[in-house]
């Protein structure tokens, strides 16, 4: 609990005892109304105060205005009729401020929670000088220096291990409790914490552009992107409540004059008036104006904690309403890295084969070289290696311990004048020849990620009713990692240009209703895609920069999982929004009426306002529990 929400409790505290005693104590009038000035002064000076300078501020129509005039009114009405009852005036303010301290401590829980996040901001890194260890400001660390970060310690700036190995927590980033794995040679984002061992890290980055830098900016920013929601409540509030500030002064004044003037009978000024000051206290719009963006603030927030970056109150509103999800493919449906997947119709071991290709193949620094090298898995002993020469389109031959080895394409099959085997399986194709004799092919694809297809489940189960993949793939790999995924269509072979025709298409074919079309990307040709949808999701963790720029949310872990996450989270964020809405409007018009016709007191008053006020606030601290979803 902060100072100002202890001080508050004080007051309230001391105001609410201070009301008993003067309720069980009989003391003469003029004490009794001295005491209860002082208990209203105690627990309302700061509304008086915030009262009387909108007014000099020239905007007086807010819930303070609304506060003030209401009880003072009252206790300006139990002077006038000499009943020393202060009861309903002072009571009034208490249970507003008892309202105020409920919002004040549910926007502190919810800030709490995104505190959570801010805490990856690190405070030092570690640079060695002369074998010793000193502590410097993030922002002087300059791009290619070796930092070194201690067991325990926040990655401060993103970079690339050269030395050690550890485990790291990753969970203010990602959500993701389980410790990650990583060692030399491995890329390391900042934010993470290092468990165990000692790390040498070479920053990539300045700290500046790094991930912890650029997700603290993100959660910052988020909320000063609004809702139509919480637009909608402001433009009502402006209106609201000079409207119902007119409606209580004509309520007090009208019904007099026309029983008065026109009815001949006793105009009941007291009555009205006491009519009119309820109706200002019913009319307060304390529910909508504090719980309707705590909600979405707070789903901010509980979706941050998990990993699911959201830039503002608006992008959570309009990913509630998707209901048709595009994806790239490389990198955001697949790993984006080749591995070998398969060794067909050899003759000789399968290790033996791939021995002889990625000796072969270790001068080339190509994706499908590297990846035939990790599937050896051996070091690469060069010196076995001998004349090689490189048929650009077509493959690599070399000798390989006196032996001839070919490895490419059917063309290059072609050249050497060899049958070889046609494979059915998806994905790129390494023919191999030894010694002028077919020896098998190699199957190198690109892995689905591995949760990929629960992600497609779960997106079916949250209501998305479109699901379409882009890739600049061929046709036959597009086809076949479609079908694999249940995917309702597929466009391939596409250039960046035609991806964004294409949803140019999908979103004239959703007639730019209330069902939007989100697309999920991962690479700096996807960033003008991301854009131009109704709203764009990329991969944080491997994405590029340029497309965590250009998308609304961020997935820093890069699982799809998220996705569906990200839009039961803003599902019950708006839910929760519109309830708030539906149960505040309904309560105070119906009490508005009742107050007016003399039906409700000053103390269904007080329920209409602040019960109705902790109801919402305390129903829009529900956007924070997302954990389970």
């Amino acid at each position: 609990m902060s100072k100002k929400q202890k001080k508050m409790l004080i007051r309230i505290l001391i105001a609410a005892a201070l009301m008993i005693l003067l309720n069980v104590l009989k003391l003469p009038k003029a004490v009794s109304a001295g005491l209860y000035l002082v208990c209203y002064l105690v627990i309302g000076y700061d509304i008086l105060r915030k009262a009387w300078r909108g007014i000099l501020n020239k905007r007086p129509f807010d819930e303070c205005f609304l506060m003030a005039v209401a009880t003072l009114g009252a206790i300006g009405l139990a002077l006038y009729e000499k009943s020393g009852d202060y009861n309903e005036a002072v009571a009034v303010m208490l249970f507003y401020q008892i309202g105020e301290f409920f919002q004040s401590y549910a926007v502190g829980k919810s800030r709490r929670n995104i505190a959570e996040l801010m805490d990856i901001r690190p405070d030092y890194a570690n640079v060695e000088t002369d074998g010793v260890l000193t502590q410097v400001d993030p922002d002087e660390v300059e791009i290619g220096t070796v930092i070194v970060i201690q067991p325990g310690e926040k990655v401060p700036i993103d970079g690339v291990i050269v030395e050690g190995s550890s485990t790291l927590n990753t969970s203010a980033l990602t959500g993701e409790s389980a410790p990650r794995e990583c060692r030399e040679g491995d890329e390391i984002i900042s934010g993470c914490i290092n468990l165990s061992g000692l790390l040498k890290v070479r920053t990539t980055k300045e700290f500046g552009e790094s991930t912890v830098s650029k997700i603290l900016e993100l959660v910052e920013n988020a909320s000063s992107r609004k809702s139509r929601s919480e637009e909608f409540i402001s433009r009502f509030a402006r209106v609201y409540t000079p409207a119902v500030v007119y409606s209580a002064l004509a309520l007090a004044i009208l019904p007099p004059l026309v029983r008065g003037l026109i009815l001949q009978l006793p105009a009941e000024w007291n009555i009205w008036l006491y009519r009119a000051l309820t109706f200002l206290v019913i009319s307060c719009p304390c529910a909508l104006v504090i719980s309707i963006p705590l909600s979405f603030f707070a789903g901010i927030g509980g979706a941050s904690h998990e990993g699911v970056l959201i830039k503002g109150s608006n992008y959570l509103e309009t990913l509630s309403q998707v209901r048709t999800m595009v994806f790239d493919k490389t990198g955001t449906l697949t790993q984006g890295v080749f591995e070998v997947s398969g060794v067909h119709h050899s003759p000789m071991e399968d290790e033996k084969l791939l021995e002889y290709a990625a000796l072969v193949e270790c001068a080339s620094s190509h994706p499908i070289s590297r990846s035939l090298q990790r599937a050896y898995g051996k070091e690469i002993d060069r010196s076995r290696v001998t004349g090689i020469e490189e048929i650009s389109g077509e493959g690599i031959i070399g000798n390989v311990d006196g032996h001839r080895v070919a490895a490419g394409n059917d063309k290059l099959m072609h050249r050497l004048k060899l049958d070889y085997r046609e494979c059915r399986s998806v994905g790129t194709i390494i023919h191999m020849a030894v010694d002028g004799a077919y020896a098998g092919h190699i199957v190198i694809s690109d892995l689905e990620k591995p949760n990929v297809k629960q992600a497609i489940k779960a997106l079916r189960d949250a209501g998305v009713r479109r699901l379409v993949m882009l890739t600049g793939d061929g046709e036959k790999v597009a086809a076949h990692v479609a079908k694999d995924l249940g995917l309702d269509e597929y466009h391939a072979e596409l250039l960046p240009g035609d991806k964004v025709s294409l949803v140019e298409k999908l979103l004239q074919e959703n007639g730019n209703g209330r069902e939007k079309l989100a697309f999920v990307g991962d690479g700096i040709n996807d960033a003008p895609v991301l854009s131009r949808a109704d709203i764009g999701i990329a991969m944080g963790a491997m994405g590029s920069d340029a497309a965590i720029e250009a998308a609304d949310i961020v997935l820093m872990d890069d699982d799809p999982m998220k996705i569906a996450k990200g839009i039961r989270i803003s599902r019950k964020c708006i839910r929760i929004v519109y309830e708030n809405i539906v149960f505040a409007l309904t309560v105070k018009f119906a009490c508005l009426i009742l107050g007016a016709l003399g039906i409700a007191n000053m103390w269904a008053a007080i329920f209409a306002d602040v019960g109705v006020m902790v109801i919402a606030v305390l129903n829009a601290i529900r956007a924070l529990r997302v954990k389970n979803l």
